[in-house]
């Protein structure tokens, strides 16, 4: 391991260099993973490593994976405005449903639960015009955020993911999308249930029991989610996020008539040529300057453990920098915010936690007297 530390204007950052193997492409055969699907994609959920692709930018219909979509959306709303959300017959959608009648009331984040859970079109349809008046509008909405997301090959029509002639995704979009949308804790605790209850306002004191569709959530060790697809024009279409030993991957497959396999095939091949790395650990102690304190420093360590993902065998290169300010007044307490520690690889920001106090420091008082 190789430390440097280096000092600029208003900020103390220090560099740790940590050399355990990463070339940016993995080891083992591809040609080994013998998939149903027409496209297909396997990334590194930190860092977007590739790690098996198909076919991977054909555009194509990726029927209700288009949900991950509308609840990325939803809940980002909701944090804001948990809005309530009375459904109308407009709303109404063929397909999968919540069974949602006219005249109920559920709040945005119920209501996108229920949608996610049971892939209810129905639901879909509700979120969308109660947050945008329209499925038109809620369609620019998600066609502005796949833009801001770089996912250059997707447009987006309806919020369900019902067939459209100009409604597509590919396997590496979808797959960019699902790296961003599990970094929502409340997605993730709405994807990874295999069973949830939703709430209605009205009518009063009703709840529903939804049963999740997605099979590997029971049947994969590690599975965290996140969305089943299908409709005729697009068949089965399939995304999954798993995680071992800190190591999180997203699988894609588009058009896969054994989708469950291809999952598991994709998931095993890169667990096998993955490994964690801990890139900082909450047992790290870095000293913070202190003016006017009974002590000239203060203990200061990132939160939690940072695990970074790598290849195995290969070169991995992991750049991390400490964030804070040249020094802080006394006092401080433990536990308190004192900055940021952040990962890179290859100039990315892959990962990052707080750093807090270690320790505390009251003032000097011979300095205040």
């Amino acid at each position: 391991m190789f430390i440097k530390k280096l000092i600029s204007l208003g900020l103390l950052l220090s560099v740790v260099m940590c050399m355990t193997g990463y070339s940016g492409s993995p080891g083992g055969n591809w040609a080994e993973l013998s998939l149903s699907a027409e496209s297909a994609i396997l990334i590194c959920a930190d860092s977007g490593t590739v790690l098996y692709e198909k076919d991977p930018d054909r555009q194509m219909a990726i029927a209700s994976i288009t949900k991950i979509m509308t609840a990325v959306i939803a809940l980002e709303y909701a944090e804001q405005d948990d809005m309530e959300i009375r459904f109308t017959r407009e709303m109404t959608a063929e397909g999968s449903s919540l069974c949602l009648k006219e005249g109920e009331v559920l709040t945005l984040s119920e209501l996108t639960a229920g949608m996610m859970c049971v892939s209810g079109n129905d639901a879909a349809n509700a979120v969308a015009i109660g947050i945008a008046g329209s499925l038109e509008g809620f369609a620019e909405l998600m066609n502005e955020k796949a833009r801001s997301l770089g996912m250059s090959n997707t447009h987006f029509v309806t919020p369900s993911g019902l067939d459209h002639e100009e409604h597509y995704s590919t396997a590496r979009d979808m797959a960019v999308l699902c790296s961003y949308a599990m970094t929502n804790q409340r997605f993730v605790s709405i994807v990874s249930e295999r069973e949830l209850t939703v709430s209605y306002i009205s009518p009063k004191g009703k709840t529903q029991r939804c049963a999740n569709h997605n099979r590997l959530l029971s049947e994969y060790e590690g599975c965290l989610g996140i969305k089943t697809g299908y409709t005729k024009k697009a068949g089965r279409t399939l995304t999954s996020c798993a995680e071992r030993d800190g190591v999180r991957l997203i699988a894609v497959t588009l058009s896969a008539p054994d989708d469950w396999n291809d999952h598991r095939k994709l998931l095993d091949y890169g667990f096998s040529v993955t490994e964690g790395i801990k890139a900082a650990g909450a047992e790290d102690i870095y000293d913070q300057p202190v003016a006017g304190g009974r002590s000239d420093t203060i203990a200061v360590r990132p939160e939690r453990d940072i695990i970074i993902t790598g290849i195995r065998h290969e070169e991995n290169e992991i750049q991390t920098k400490l964030i804070m300010p040249h020094f802080v007044y006394a006092p401080q307490s433990e536990g308190d915010r004192a900055g940021m520690i952040y990962c890179f690889r290859n100039g990315k920001l892959i990962a990052g936690a707080a750093l807090v106090y270690a320790g505390s420091v009251g003032i000097n008082k011979q300095e205040t007297t």
